[in-house]
């Protein structure tokens, strides 16, 4: 008996763990998406301003 309830003692310390990882990785997906999803209009809007300037090869690109 004493064996089966260390077992779940360590089962139920596992599962905790494992559920703290499951919400801390949900948090870091939340800010990834909402960053991805600014990265997306903000880009759109670099499309709508007609921001999308192809450089010939005789011009230096801006960050020179």
């Amino acid at each position: 008996m004493q064996h089966l309830e260390e077992q779940l003692a360590h089962l139920t310390r596992t599962v905790d763990e494992l559920s703290e990882i499951v919400r801390a990785q949900q948090e870091t997906i939340d800010v990834l998406t909402r960053r991805v999803a600014m990265l997306m209009q903000r880009e759109a809007g670099r499309d709508a301003d007609g921001g999308s300037h192809v450089y010939s090869a005789d011009q230096r690109p801006p960050h020179w």
